[in-house]
């Protein structure tokens, strides 16, 4: 059987050298992901421009995913999110969405979605900086998965975050989670369809 399935990268320090992301590409990365919870706007645009330059040389377009942090709060060795937030996206994260769509970066990860006004909410933010950045839900929270056709609605894409999923439900339903999200008659898209709308981490 030929898998559909691409692999998304997480660019960080040990994969931002250029041979070492050339030899991703080689290994078949196919998808970015750089993580706003960490580093400076300077670093990411230095990231970013790896990127473009490699893939070129390598011959192939490689999407990029700004995923943003939310209202992530960082604990000593993990890290939790603001129950109390009204929205899952900040003003920190507004500032992201201005420089990915500056950028032409091709995803927004909107982490901690709680319900389809996140995504409403991101849509809006990424349209007033002049972008059209399709945008990927993070399923993280168990209130997204009790939202879940609702958000499946409004975003274009869906990131299963296990990790931090396994925080709010029982890990033995999250293989149950991930095969329902999978299966929604949304993400069974033709072979000409763009990039994959379903991610897992």
């Amino acid at each position: 059987m030929n898998s559909k399935a691409q692999i998304v990268a997480t660019i960080g320090p040990s994969s931002v050298d250029p041979d070492v992301f050339l030899s991703m590409l080689e290994h078949d990365m196919a998808v970015a992901r750089l993580n706003f919870s960490w580093g400076g706007l300077d670093e990411k645009k230095s990231q970013i421009e790896m990127i473009r330059k490699i893939a070129k040389k390598f011959g192939k377009h490689v999407p990029i995913i700004c995923d943003l942090p939310g209202p992530r709060v960082q604990e000593k060795y993990s890290h939790t999110y603001d129950r109390e937030a009204i929205s899952a996206i900040t003003d920190q994260d507004k500032e992201y969405i201005k420089f990915a769509v500056e950028q032409g970066i091709e995803y927004i990860a909107v982490s901690f979605v709680g319900s389809e006004k996140d995504i409403k909410l991101c849509r809006e933010v990424i349209k007033s900086f002049g972008g059209s950045q399709p945008i990927i839900a993070k399923i993280e929270r168990r209130r997204a998965v009790e939202n879940l056709d609702k958000i499946i609605a409004a975003a274009d894409a869906v990131m299963i975050a296990r990790g931090d999923l396994g925080n709010e439900v029982p890990l033995e339903q999250i293989p149950f989670i991930q095969d329902r999200i999978i299966k929604k008659p949304k993400w069974q898209v033709s072979r000409s369809s763009p990039p994959p709308r379903c991610f897992c981490r």
